[in-house]
């Protein structure tokens, strides 16, 4: 089957790509123009090596919007001798699929051409439609790519996986997003470099950040900047932050990653819980998120405060903090703003004590200012001939005493009266004092 095209058509395909917006005509058309996703498009992975060869079975591509899954899909078109045929599952019925199917056997059976069709949305289809393609995959009429932001463990017959392999496509990178954007305001083919642009440097930054990895709403957001924005007297479209903000339609946050915006407001954090005041401590972590500070470095500096700040005044505190951080660690923006607000809160309002951070502090400044033997009694006793060399002869098993103590020496002879932990009087540390007061220790 041979299509053909008449001048009208050429000149109508040429007018739609040429109005298309800015993330569909910067689609890169082979895996070399691909930005990201190197940990499956890499020199020497599967998926090059399957695409280099030509090789290609069914696969279906996961990730989040904006990463590159059609992306993949096309540079495929481009590179492959089997007929590329496509099909958006939010608008393809029935009718749509056994066409495709028809064409696919009669193109393999009277050329020996494989067909490979693209389902985009591919959860989009009901199990029905889905179990429909299953017999063509398998006997390969079809070879299938699948395009799916949702789980395809969870959306998508677990027959039409079996026989796919899935690639899961990451957020891109701040570095990638920003290769983007130059190349876009610079390609006077398929980019904006004919209505010459200057993007200015914190103008990229932001996109590339707030855009949260995701490459179509940088580009759309260029775009608009560039096609809505005058001419400078230099005869250049400049785009600076207040411009890239208002296009991507998020107010600017000064707040340099590196810098002191964010040293001072990580700061004021730490020192919002320490002060027991919820509203501050979740206004700074509001900010911080704003701004795209990694989640996982606030939930590290919550941990922190937990001990460093809450410690036995309520132990419970650094239990509270690393199941947030495991938390948030599996699942991920936007939810994870939830957990780590009810992490600061819970710091914000708990009783507080440094005792145990003071107490370590005076007992490694010890350590490294005095030379200590452990007590002959409390030493390891566990070998034989040990008894010969005095080690652990009189030490008292607590547990044979009354409430499970008995007074006895645990530090060093050289500083056996020295005291490292000093209890406050807040929340448990007052029942850890009634505790020593029970069994008859002195703090």
């Amino acid at each position: 089957m041979v299509n053909t095209m008449d001048l009208f058509d050429y000149m109508k395909e040429t007018a739609m790509e040429k109005e298309s917006p800015l993330a569909s005509r910067m689609r890169p058309t082979s895996l070399e123009e691909v930005v990201g996703q190197q940990h499956i498009i890499g020199k020497g992975k599967l998926l090059y090596r399957a695409i280099k060869a030509d090789k290609l079975g069914s696969v279906i591509f996961y990730g989040p919007p904006g990463t590159g899954k059609t992306t993949l899909a096309r540079v495929i078109a481009n590179t492959t001798s089997a007929e590329f045929t496509q099909l958006n599952a939010t608008t393809a019925g029935k009718k749509d699929m056994e066409e495709v199917v028809r064409a696919a056997k009669d193109r393999l059976g009277m050329y020996g051409r494989r067909t490979i069709l693209f389902v985009d949305e591919i959860h989009r289809f009901n199990k029905g439609q889905q179990d429909y393609l299953l017999p063509f995959v398998e006997d390969g009429t079809l070879v299938l790519i699948g395009a799916t932001t949702e789980n395809p463990y969870f959306e998508v017959n677990g027959a039409l996986i079996s026989r796919s392999i899935i690639f899961e496509l990451k957020p891109l990178l701040k570095t990638d997003i920003e290769t983007l954007l130059d190349r876009a305001v610079t390609d006077c083919e398929k980019g904006l470099g004919s209505y010459q642009v200057v993007l200015d440097a914190d103008a990229k930054e932001f996109l590339a950040d707030i855009s949260g990895g995701d490459a179509r709403a940088a580009l759309n957001a260029i775009e608009l900047g560039v096609l809505s924005t005058e001419r400078s007297s230099d005869g250049r479209i400049h785009i600076d932050l207040e411009t890239a903000s208002e296009c991507i339609q998020k107010r600017v946050v000064r707040y340099d990653k590196t810098g002191d915006q964010h040293y001072d407001t990580i700061s004021a954090f730490i020192k919002s819980m320490r002060g027991s005041d919820p509203d501050a401590a979740i206004f700074y972590l509001a900010k911080m998120l704003y701004a795209g500070e990694d989640v996982k470095f606030i939930a590290r500096r919550i941990m922190i405060s937990a001990a460093e700040d809450i410690g036995l005044a309520d132990p419970n505190a650094l239990t509270v903090a690393v199941s947030a951080a495991q938390a948030v660690e599996r699942v991920g923006m936007p939810e994870a703003q939830i957990i780590l607000s009810e992490a600061a809160a819970y710091m914000a309002c708990a009783p507080k004590s440094n005792a145990s951070c003071v107490a370590v502090g005076k007992a490694m400044d010890c350590v490294s200012k005095r030379k200590t033997t452990v007590p002959p009694h409390l030493q390891d006793a566990h070998y034989k001939g040990s008894a010969k060399l005095g080690h652990g002869t009189g030490y008292l098993y607590a547990h044979d005493y009354p409430n499970h103590y008995v007074e006895q020496q645990y530090l060093p002879e050289e500083i056996k009266t020295q005291r490292f932990l000093h209890l406050g009087n807040n929340g448990y540390e007052n029942t850890i004092r009634e505790y020593f007061q029970k069994i008859g220790k002195t703090e």
